[in-house]
């Protein structure tokens, strides 16, 4: 009982999670998703320039910058009209953000799922429980050698976020020519592995 709770639980979660992301990453909310690209793109184009250090120091500054002149205008302007409005941050510093005990076990309980299951996957993949699979990921492997060759880390950072909001979109735009495309991509791989299989001895019975 407890477990179909817990998985409940967890599928809630998930849900919530994935429908906030494709409503940023469909761009349903044009205003939000170009805060959270363009938050995304600056980080990144300055983390290319700058130690993550200097980032972090220099976004607190810029952050301390704009609330302690806020701050002291609306002192001025007060003390100016005489009026007693009183602290201009009052509402956000008697906004409750700590986590409870509740938030902090549903969080950690879908890490733990999430850690466990790339575990198991991993331990498939490196223990060849299945044949093909392993090969496909070594193939994998192989070609991120070339990818982390001609780009760093951060480099295909900024490309997966620009792709992540961007693909998206033109999918949605030209989803029956890309359906087109993948298809005949879809069935020439299969063909290959197909192929595969036939030739590897056990290969096929692994797989099913």
């Amino acid at each position: 009982m407890q477990a179909t709770a817990d998985s409940t639980k967890m599928d809630c979660v998930w849900s919530n999670w994935k429908s906030q992301a494709i409503d940023l990453l469909y761009w349903r909310d044009i205003k939000q998703t170009g805060i959270v690209f363009g938050s995304f793109l600056l980080l990144l184009f300055s983390l290319t320039q700058f130690s993550v250090v200097s980032v972090v120091a220099y976004l607190a500054l810029a952050a301390l910058s704009a609330t302690i002149s806020f701050r002291i205008y609306k002192s001025v302007l007060q003390a100016v009209q005489k009026t007693d409005e009183g602290h201009p941050f009052k509402t956000y510093l008697e906004l409750e953000i700590t986590l409870s005990q509740e938030q902090i076990q549903k969080y950690t309980d879908c890490l733990q799922f999430y850690v466990n299951n790339t575990l198991k996957e991993l331990r498939r993949l490196f223990l060849v429980q299945d044949l093909v699979d392993s090969l496909k990921f070594a193939v994998l492997m192989w070609l991120l050698t070339y990818v982390g060759a001609l780009f760093n880390g951060l480099t295909l950072l900024l490309m997966a976020v620009v792709s992540m909001f961007t693909l998206p979109v033109v999918y949605v735009k030209h989803q029956a020519q890309i359906d087109q495309y993948l298809g005949l991509v879809r069935t020439h791989i299969n063909a290959v592995v197909a192929k595969i299989q036939a030739k590897i001895p056990g290969a096929k019975r692994h797989a099913e």
